[in-house]
C-alpha cells in the first residue's frame, strides 16, 4: 500500500458514488477519510453492495466535520473543485516531500467543498479540464482521474503492473481450444 495518499470526501451525498471511491481507494492503497455528516447510512446494505463488498478491505476513517479532520491530518492537501484555475496534471505530487501526506480533497456531489476552505487554500486548487458548457464530471470518475494522476506521478507505489490473479503470462499461454 502506498500509505501516503489519501482521500477526502467532504459530506458525500449519495452511497454509489462513495462506494465506488471505496472501491478505487482499495485498488491504489489510497486511505479514505470522510468527512460526516454523511447523506447515508454507511452500514446500510445499499452502500455496501456500491462499495461491492470491498469495504472489506477498505482503509476508511469518519470526521464529525471538516475541523475534526484537519486537526488529525497533517500534511499537503489539494483540492478539486471547478473553481480550479490549474489542471490535475500540473499539481506537482511528486514534488511533496516523501514523509508528508498527500490529501485529495473532494467536496459533496451538490455544492462541492465550501468557498471559504477553498479560497483559503487557491494555490492547492485544481480541476480536471472539460468541455466549457459542461459543470462537472461523476465525482467517482473524477476522483479515479485525480488519484490515478498522484499514483502515476509517484511511479505508481505499491501497486502491480502485471497481471496477478490469473498469472503475469495469462495471455501469452491462452489457449482458446482449451477453453471450449
Amino acid at each position: 500500500m502506498s500509505g501516503r495518499v489519501n482521500v477526502v470526501l467532504f459530506e458525500p451525498e449519495i452511497p454509489q458514488n462513495t462506494g465506488n471511491i471505496m472501491r478505487t481507494c482499495v485498488a491504489t492503497g489510497c486511505k479514505l477519510h470522510l468527512i460526516g455528516p454523511l447523506g447515508f447510512d454507511i452500514e446500510n446494505k445499499k452502500f455496501k453492495r456500491a462499495t461491492t463488498n470491498h469495504i472489506t478491505w477498505a482503509d476508511y476513517t469518519l470526521y464529525d466535520g471538516y475541523e475534526d479532520f484537519a486537526s488529525k491530518n497533517p500534511g499537503r492537501y489539494f483540492y478539486m473543485t471547478r473553481y480550479g484555475k490549474k489542471p490535475h496534471s500540473k499539481i506537482d505530487f511528486a514534488g511533496v516531500p516523501s514523509d508528508q501526506e498527500i490529501y485529495i480533497i473532494l467536496g459533496k456531489e451538490s455544492t462541492g467543498i465550501p468557498y471559504d476552505i477553498l479560497k483559503a487554500h487557491l494555490d492547492d486548487c485544481f480541476r480536471i479540464p472539460m468541455a466549457a458548457e459542461c459543470r462537472s464530471l461523476n465525482i467517482s470518475n473524477a476522483a479515479a482521474i485525480a488519484i490515478y494522476e498522484c499514483m502515476r506521478q509517484l511511479d505508481y507505489p505499491d501497486l502491480s503492473l502485471t497481471e496477478v490473479q490469473k498469472g503475469e503470462d495469462f495471455l501469452e499461454s491462452y489457449d482458446a481450444a482449451l477453453l471450449g
